[in-house]
């Protein structure tokens, strides 16, 4: 037995549960696409984060290390990677800067400019300039070992 509905004029109302999933569908889809793109804007900027400091560390930690091994580290994860940790961050985007540094003193600064996060949802189809990430770590001992005192 199947029920029909009618409205006030005794009219059969056909299509309106159609219409009304469709209405909730897409209100309900748009609000699930939202909360997946932040989520995945909310991991890059982690990731990108942790590049930096993943840089700023190798630096620290290999002071005769080139500009290019610090990228490197900061971008693939190890000297010796091919894919980028975050999809889309090349050694461009990483600059390195040594300021007075040595034993004991002096910085070395990691910052990640210009990264493009590219969204996924056709609707939006667009890319956002994240900000800079920047880490800045001193040369307290950067890996080196002092001989022991006789």
């Amino acid at each position: 037995m199947t029920t029909r509905s009618f409205n006030k004029e005794g009219r059969p109302e056909r299509g309106t549960t159609l219409l009304e999933f469709a209405i909730a569908a897409t209100v309900f889809l748009t609000v699930m696409f939202g909360v997946v793109e932040f989520g995945r804007c909310l991991w890059t900027h982690n990731a990108l984060s942790d590049a930096a400091r993943r840089g700023a560390r190798y630096a620290v930690n290999h002071p005769e290390a080139a500009e290019e091994d610090v990228k490197k580290v900061a971008v693939y994860g190890d000297l010796n990677g091919t894919t980028p940790l975050v999809d889309r961050l090349t050694v461009d985007n990483v600059k390195v800067k040594y300021d007075n540094f040595k034993v004991g003193e002096g910085t070395v600064t990691v910052k990640i400019t210009e990264y493009q996060f590219q969204f996924v949802v056709p609707l939006v189809g667009t890319t956002l300039t994240m900000p800079n990430y920047t880490t800045t770590l001193t040369g307290e001992n950067i890996g080196y070992i002092p001989k022991p005192i006789p």
